[in-house]
């Protein structure tokens, strides 16, 4: 059975079995717990994270201590605090498990070290970011354009099985809205 970092690899570059082998020898398989954190805001972050298994939220929590969430993340997502960890600065989220997890991730120094020796995986991470920066791009210009209903229905469009993995508090969260006006739009 072909591992699953590897059918993701392969969907914007091909590797053989030993490139791949060598691919995974940077990486580490870590499992952790729901409400487990990954990243603490505040830290130095040296991990970028890929889910095999699980789901997680990409926060903030503001002065008033409302949690403001920026990002979920499933199988075959990518998640960390990027600025922390190109940057080498402290981390301006948080990141924990909704659910138990399986995570593979790569240190700084190990995808740099990879990225040297493996100029084609310098693409797949070029890729990668691009599709980042366009998802990004969209959800921004959601925020601001759409009303709340067609946030919410682009959600749902979107990521259908998100809705059945996350109570309904972080979907209002992350659409911005209160509880009360997400129970509305189910009426």
């Amino acid at each position: 059975m072909t591992h699953p970092l590897r059918k993701h690899i392969e969907e914007i570059i091909s590797v053989t079995d030993e490139e791949f082998t060598f691919i995974l020898s940077h990486f580490t398989t870590i499992k952790k717990r729901k409400h487990q954190y990954i990243v603490q805001e505040g830290e130095i972050v040296n991990k970028e994270y890929w889910i095999i298994k699980g789901c997680l939220k990409s926060y903030f929590v503001d002065n008033a201590g409302k949690e403001h969430i920026l990002q979920f993340g499933m199988e075959n997502w990518w998640i960390t605090d990027y600025e922390s960890f190109v940057n080498q600065t402290k981390s301006k989220t948080s990141i924990d498990c909704i659910e138990d997890s399986e995570l593979l991730y790569i240190t700084f120094e190990n995808r740099d070290k990879l990225t040297q020796k493996m100029h084609k995986m310098e693409r797949f991470w070029a890729k990668k970011s691009k599709i980042g920066r366009i998802s990004l791009q969209n959800r921004i210009l959601s925020l601001l354009k759409n009303s709340t209903k067609e946030k919410y229905d682009l959600l749902l469009e979107q990521y259908p099985k998100l809705f059945q993995r996350v109570p309904k508090k972080m979907i209002a969260s992350y659409l911005g809205v209160s509880r009360e006006t997400l129970s509305r739009l189910n009426e």
